[in-house]
């Protein structure tokens, strides 16, 4: 009989520091090495700002101390079929207007392995 588990692994924390956010989208690290299961993204700033996930477009903002977690393959236990955000994505971040002057922003990424 055949396990239909899959393991959840995470890859390398990503983060950048308030004094790299401004007025144009930096990229939040490096693109994702695999197929996306479970992304945490923090804005452990003093400031609103906005994300992107191909670098050009607002995608959503987050204000100070505020966070976005999506479980984007819930309930699901084999990698047929499933959502992912794909390999190769990298989150963007600029301000809104006014930089941040302290904290950071943090994005954990988690995939899935039979």
């Amino acid at each position: 009989m055949s396990s239909l588990s899959v393991r959840l692994f995470p890859e390398p924390l990503r983060t950048l520091a308030f004094g790299a956010i401004g007025a144009g989208y930096m990229g939040v690290g490096t693109a994702f090495a695999n197929p996306c299961r479970l992304i945490f993204i923090q804005n452990l700033t003093d400031a609103l700002l906005m994300f992107s996930m191909d670098g050009m477009i607002d995608h959503f903002p987050l204000p100070s101390n505020g966070f976005l977690l999506l479980d984007i393959s819930a309930n699901r236990n084999n990698p047929q079929g499933a959502l992912y955000i794909s390999e190769g994505t990298r989150i963007y971040v600029k301000d809104t207007g006014v930089a941040p002057t302290m904290g950071a922003v943090y994005v954990t990424v988690f995939y899935g392995i039979n």
